[in-house]
Parts: C-alpha cells; structure tokens; sequence
C-alpha cells in the first residue's frame, strides 16, 4: 500500500491536485495541463514518491500531459474508469473539480489493492492510433459531403444545385488525398515495426478481417499487452452476453451490455457480416446452421463476433497465419 495518493481531476486547461497523506488532505493546488508544468509541480513535493500513488479519470488525451510527466519522473499513474469512480463513490451532491479531485484521491485510497498502473504505448502504436482517429474524422465528413450530393439534388434550384455540388466535389477530392496519405503513413508505421508488421499480416488472414480492423485490434490491445484473455476482451468489445434476473419477477433474456468500445465493436460487426456476404466457409455455415435451428440472426452474428475475437487472439498468440484446415482435435 502507498502512503501518499494523489487525487487528479484533468481538464482542458489545468489540472486539480489533492495529496493525500495517510488518508489526510496535507495539500490541494491547481497547475496548468502542460507536461513541464505537470513535472516542475510534481517534483517539487516534499514526499517519498517511490511511496505516491497517482489516480485520475481516464479523460482520452486531456491526460497525456500527466502520462508524460509521471513517466519522466518515475511516478506510478493509475488511470481509472470515470464511471467506476462514480459509482463507488456513493450518492454525490454538488460538483466542482477541487471536488472531484479530494473524490479521486479517496477513491485511490479505499480501492488501490484493485490499481492496474498506466504506461505509454510504444511510439509507433500511439502515432498509429493518432493517425486512425484523423482517419475515421476524414472518412466521416467525406460520408456527410457525399449524402449532401445525393439528398439536396431535389430540393434546390438547378443552378444552386450545381454549384454546390462542385464545391463538395473538391472537398472530397482533398478528403480521398488526406486519407490515402494517412494510410499511406500507418503503413509505413506497421512495416518498420517487425512486431506489428507479423500482427497485422496474421490478423488479415482471418476471414473477415480487413485492414482497418486489424489496425483497430493492435491498437486498443497495445498490442495484445493489455489484453491476453480473449473473455475479457469480449466483454470490453461489448459482445459478451450477460444475464439480467431478480427474484421471482425479472427473467429477461441475455443481452450484451451498452458499456462498451463501441468503435472496436463496429468493426467487429462490419466484419461478421462480410463472413456472411461471402456466402462460404465454417462461420457462414454456422450461421445457416443456427438460423435454422431457430436462433435470432443478431444473436448468432453475434456469436460470429466472439468467435472472431477468439481467432484473432490465437493467431496472435501462436504467431501462425490462420489455417482454415486446422484440426484442433488432431492437434
């Protein structure tokens, strides 16, 4: 157990700091959301900070200045699920972030046998993961450019129309540019890494797998760090089933839970149903098979995700392309 834990709430623009010193509040202040800042604070307390603990939310890349400034100076970072600190909480009344953080710091001292500690990825997968979220941005505003071509055409004068639909024209145009040379960059992220280049070539050989899943997979996994149990990856994914009873009146059925990756799990849709657009192979087989014996087809693609989650790990753990006439029993 650490002596000392530092509550953290992040913002935009600065950062709220409460010390805890064997339970008690010894100092609160406020630095601004800068890793040189975050450094000159943090080394400059009085404490043993082999002996500190740091816990704040996981707030996407507001915390990067504080990942930053923990790993320069050698300090343990415990990143932790908002909504975990939330509900352990108990019922809460009034918000403010000099709160929130004091909330953070107890939080961090009642649970910190549960700390799972917070380390950067490795630079090629965090310039990989920057580059697929400028991606998926490129790819959705060239999707709003395209449905504006189609939707207005009888809606506007010709004339209008038309003018409008040059301008678009050339915004799509630089659109398709930026994300050719975005993946033209992850690529050459992927082969300088020999790790990532013989994951992502044992990934796409999984039916159904493309590019962009494959990219996804090894990016949210770190990959395959922080993952090694494809169950717990299902249930992150959103695809593991998870019963609902209470007494004698609640009896639902087992449905997945709406906490969730939800972009990983989008991908991983996308790919259950090119298994069955192909109209071949075990899992569109499987797919019939189920269909027929009655089963609900958005309950058996869902089965299709999990067992693709499954392969995806085994290739990766095996480090052998997928063979589509593996035997497992002979094995």
């Amino acid at each position: 157990m650490k002596k000392n834990v530092i509550g953290v709430d992040v913002s935009k623009e600065k950062l709220d700091f409460c010390l805890l010193e064997n339970g008690k509040i010894i100092k609160e202040w406020i630095v601004a959301n800068a890793a040189e800042s975050i450094t000159a604070s943090l080394s400059s307390l009085k404490i043993d900070l082999s002996q500190t603990l740091v816990c704040a939310e996981h707030t996407g890349g507001y915390t990067y200045p504080l990942c930053c400034a923990c790993e320069e100076i050698g300090l343990d970072l415990w990143l932790e699920n908002p909504a975990q600190i939330k509900f352990r909480n108990g019922v809460q009344r009034g918000k403010n972030d000099k709160v929130d953080a004091r909330r953070i710091a107890v939080y961090a001292v009642r649970f910190q046998d549960e700390a799972r500690l917070f380390s950067l990825p490795e630079k090629n997968i965090a310039s990989i993961k920057l580059l697929i979220a400028e991606r998926d941005m490129y790819v959705c505003d060239k999707g709003k450019y395209q449905g504006q071509i189609t939707d207005q055409k009888r809606f506007m004068p010709k004339k209008d129309y038309e003018q409008k639909v040059a301008r678009l024209h050339r915004l799509i145009e630089e659109l398709e540019q930026a994300i050719v040379a975005v993946e033209r960059q992850i690529e050459q992220l992927v082969k300088s890494n020999e790790t990532l280049n013989r994951q992502y070539n044992v990934l796409c050989s999984v039916d159904g797998i493309g590019r962009q899943t494959a990219l996804k997979m090894i990016v949210t996994t770190n990959a395959f760090k922080n993952f090694k149990d494809p169950r717990k990856f299902c249930c992150y994914a959103g695809v593991a089933p998870f019963k609902y009873t209470s007494g004698t009146s609640q009896h639902s059925k087992s449905r997945v839970s709406q906490r969730a990756d939800k972009s990983i799990k989008r991908l991983l849709h996308m790919a259950a149903l090119a298994v069955i657009a192909h109209k071949k192979g075990e899992l569109y087989e499987y797919f019939l098979r189920k269909v027929a014996e009655g089963k609900n087809k958005m309950t058996v693609l869902n089965a299709i995700r999990t067992k693709l989650i499954y392969r995806m790990f085994a290739v990766v753990r095996n480090n052998k392309f997928y063979d589509k006439n593996y035997d497992w029993k002979l094995a």
